[in-house]
């Protein structure tokens, strides 16, 4: 039987539209607030945790989920409607810590991606 971690995802996002991609500043003062975009793909368009250092248990900042893919009566992408896969959280953080963003794709599983905010 296999782990969740055993179906985690993750690639060079410029190749995969499935990946994650997390925008924000490297690092920032304790208690100042931060912008965290995330977009599921970049160039090619297709949801969020952080870990705080030294702590057992990662804590949930976001959860967004995007239904609207251009689905029709007449077909896939025959619709007049589809979602921009991006949403915008702010946080303020007090301890260093990675933010990690994962992704779920119906057809294709589980995507990660993760980056390492520093707080002084």
């Amino acid at each position: 039987m296999k782990k969740i971690g055993e179906l985690v995802q993750s690639d060079d996002w410029k190749k995969e539209k499935h990946v994650p991609v997390i925008e924000c500043t490297d690092s920032i003062k304790s208690g100042e607030k931060l912008e965290i975009k995330v977009c599921v793909g970049k160039e090619i368009y297709h949801p969020n945790t952080t870990q705080p250092d030294d702590d057992k248990f990662s804590y949930q900042l976001a959860n967004c989920e995007f239904s609207a893919h251009g689905e029709s009566v007449e077909g896939p992408n025959q619709g007049c409607l589809y979602t921009d896969h991006s949403i915008t959280v702010s946080a303020m953080l007090k301890k260093s810590g990675t933010i990690v963003a994962l992704s779920f794709c119906n057809i294709h599983g589980l995507w990660e991606n993760n980056k390492l905010i520093k707080v002084s």
